[in-house]
């Protein structure tokens, strides 16, 4: 008896650790034991890094990023190209966002929230001591915050005086007794876009949805705010506003009077707005003013590559603008110094990464070289760009990445992947991760652009809204259909995956196209709209109903009601996988478990993943990398076999 308790002891501890091990934090139910074997296999898959821009020392060459080397994003120092990357906040929670005090740089502002749930604080971190100090109430949700040009002010909002309005609010970072209410708004869509050079004016957005927002000029010390766009009429949407060096204008991307988002100069005394960018038919979707105001740099999203200019501001001509690398350049911003641009840059076969480019110069300098596990990049997959008419005639888009046909020879099993927003857009990035499917299983990936999807005009961006809601869901049908023409496709084998509306995009199609389907993944995803918005956090609720309908409106919620998954989920009849973070204040976890519960009822099989300490989405790398292996056996199961 004593030698088979022995052995029947070696043969538990042999199978739990031939098991990986699951995060203390994740509930799996109904998901199977993930082996180590493919821990193992995938972890050079599990090693990717990046590295965000987040600003330039005021006064040297040097800059602060957001990388991760343990489980969460921190705040790093980078002093030269190619230089180490010093690490200075050390916490268990993901820092989101950091910036220098102008002037001086000797200290930094960094906003921070738990578990997911998005109600940032705003923290002072001083760089001679590494002290961290809270500013803000620790309770409220506090966003935007922008630095006053003489260094001594941040403006930022805050949702403190209701949980619902995004309030204007100033203080002096080095004293938090001095934080103060400056101006009380109406909404959760308010942003601060600018200070004027003198600092005595903040340039605020009033965001209602992705086709309207509208200009206000507020007085820093009266608080009094001036309405810059008139309400009423065509709905415009503004972008990037920022002031003139001598306060007499101010350069903000709309598209007022055009498809696209044009690079505008708005003289505040007569209101003109002459266009500066008309000639580029694309959206300008960023762009920085040099300290000097002389010059702005800009990307424009062509196709969904982004591509960098310049622009003359006295004589609002383009200039050439130097050669960067091809891919996806964002958070452009000018150093002091006048020459230096600094931004961000990834692409297929490059992991996103911090550059600079001299603009005297035309020199090209890469500050963070992010790991890719060991994996070679250059040998990552080029997506093509896929170009079809919709059931309408409606001309939508997507990138395919093909797996390597001398390793998978034959037909290959599709994941289509569905963006969110819903007005994101799928751009030609680095897969990360998703690079395992293409290489190790052989499984291509298409990534839609169905209606409503941002960079391919307004008229494009509002074809989804309302009761339009599920023509994008038939895009995705014609697709399918592409898929079935394509020889190098399995139409067998389709699977479809997506996040937050990609979520509610998979969750549709799994209804719609349950027989052309073999599974489907839902992250994040609406399950029933009138749920939805009646459990999204306040200061979201009305942002919201703008994009899907007001669901008080009897009318409108009888169409939320048809269309909503929950109500459909007997069509649903194929495997599916469910992942939510308990904390998310976006699609409250009531969505999941909802969706989870009916397809069960309904005797159906699916998996479902939940982490008590995430929100919208893992953000702690031992939760992601727990899904993404879960994922991998789910595709393997029920995709591929």
């Amino acid at each position: 008896m004593k030698l088979f308790s022995v052995l029947l002891l070696c043969a538990f501890f042999f199978l739990s650790s031939a098991r990986a091990q699951m995060p203390e934090n994740l509930v799996a139910d109904g998901i199977p034991a993930v082996p180590t074997e493919l821990q193992q296999d995938a972890h050079r898959y599990l090693d990717f890094r990046a590295a965000s821009f987040l600003g330039w020392h005021p006064v040297k060459r040097e800059l602060l990023i957001s990388t991760r080397f343990a489980d969460t994003s921190q705040l790093h120092l980078v002093k030269m190209p190619g230089g180490a990357r010093k690490q200075i906040t050390f916490f268990s929670e993901p820092v989101n966002s950091g910036s220098f005090r102008p002037k001086t740089g000797d200290c930094i502002v960094f906003s921070q929230d738990t578990g997911g749930g998005e109600f940032y604080q705003l923290y002072r971190y001083d760089l001679a001591d590494g002290k961290v100090t809270l500013l803000t109430d620790g309770k409220s949700r506090n966003t935007g915050p922008r630095w006053s040009y003489d260094g001594k002010w941040l403006a930022y909002t805050s949702t403190r005086r209701n949980g619902k309005d995004n309030d204007i609010n100033l203080i002096d970072p080095t004293n938090p007794k001095t934080d103060r209410l400056l101006l009380e708004v109406s909404g959760g869509g308010w942003e601060i876009s600018d200070w004027s050079r003198d600092d005595s004016k903040l340039m605020l957005i009033e965001y209602i949805s992705a086709n309207e927002s509208y200009l206000w000029r507020a007085d820093v010390k009266t608080g009094q705010k001036e309405l810059l766009t008139p309400k009423g009429g065509e709905k415009v949407a503004y972008s990037g506003a920022r002031f003139s060096n001598d306060g007499k204008s101010l350069f903000v991307a709309t598209d007022k009077g055009s498809e696209f988002q044009q690079l505008v100069r708005i003289d505040l005394a007569t209101k003109a707005s002459p266009p500066l960018t008309s000639h580029i038919h694309w959206d300008v979707e960023e762009f920085d003013l040099s300290k000097d105001g002389r010059t702005i740099a800009f990307i424009s999203n062509e196709d969904g590559i982004g591509v960098l200019h310049l622009l003359d501001t006295r004589t609002g001509k383009e200039i050439p603008a130097p050669k960067i690398p091809s891919g996806i350049p964002s958070s452009l911003e000018w150093h002091e110094n006048g020459h230096d641009l600094g931004f961000n840059l990834n692409s297929a076969q490059s992991s996103f990464d911090v550059y600079s480019v001299d603009i005297k110069t035309g020199k090209v300098e890469r500050w963070t070289e992010s790991e890719t596990g060991g994996l070679d990049p250059s040998h990552f997959v080029e997506p093509k760009l896929v170009k079809i008419k919709s059931f309408d005639d409606l001309p939508i888009s997507a990138f395919i990445y093909r797996p390597d046909p001398a390793k998978f020879p034959g037909k290959r099993p599709i994941l289509i992947n569905i963006h969110g927003g819903p007005e994101g857009q799928s751009r030609p990035g680095f897969q990360g991760r998703s690079n395992y499917y293409l290489n190790e299983m052989g499984v291509a990936v298409l990534y839609p652009n169905v209606r409503g999807s941002s960079g391919y005009g307004k008229t494009f961006l509002t074809l989804d809204n309302g009761i339009k809601r599920e023509d994008s869901v038939r895009d995705i049908g014609a697709l399918i259909d592409w898929i079935k023409k394509d020889p190098s496709l399995d139409a067998d084998r389709i699977a479809v995956i997506g996040g937050s509306y990609g979520g509610y995009m998979s969750l549709a199609c799994m209804e719609h196209f349950n027989d052309q389907l073999r599974c489907g993944i839902d992250i994040v995803g609406i399950s029933n709209f009138i749920t939805f918005l009646k459990n999204t956090q306040d200061y979201r609720r009305d942002l919201r109903r703008v994009e899907y309908g007001d669901e008080r409106d009897p009318t409108v919620s009888a169409v939320l009601e048809k269309i909503s998954p929950t109500t459909n989920v007997k069509q649903i009849k194929k495997p599916l996988f469910v992942v939510q973070g308990k904390n998310d204040p976006r699609v409250p976890v009531t969505e999941a478990e909802q969706m989870v519960k009916a397809i069960r009822d309904n005797g159906g099989l699916v998996w479902y993943l939940m982490a008590k300490d995430e929100g919208h989405g893992f953000a702690k790398k031992k939760n992601y990398d727990f899904q993404f292996l879960v994922t991998i056996m789910f595709l393997r199961d029920y995709l591929i076999k």
